[in-house]
């Protein structure tokens, strides 16, 4: 599970049998065993994963300010 980057409490990963599936990056709280799951082009929620509406918005947020870099990571480690 290759880790993108941490967000204050928020871990931005892919599971490494993800590449079938369109492009997308799961957000994990250490704390919780929440687990959204988010498609990056177009950016929307496929999975709230029990996250709180706030949190939701939150995390959108922080996935569309960095979008680009999801994308090259994602590309990078499955490839194009």
């Amino acid at each position: 599970m290759p880790t993108i980057f941490r967000y204050g409490p928020y871990r931005f990963f892919f599971y490494s049998g993800d590449r079938v599936e369109p492009m997308h990056v799961h957000v994990h709280v250490e704390a919780d065993d929440n687990i959204a799951k988010v498609w990056l082009d177009p950016i929307r929620l496929e999975n709230s994963g029990g996250f709180i509406r706030y949190e939701i918005g939150r995390i959108l947020k922080i996935v569309k300010e960095r979008q680009i870099e999801l994308m090259e990571a994602w590309n990078g480690y499955f490839g194009s």
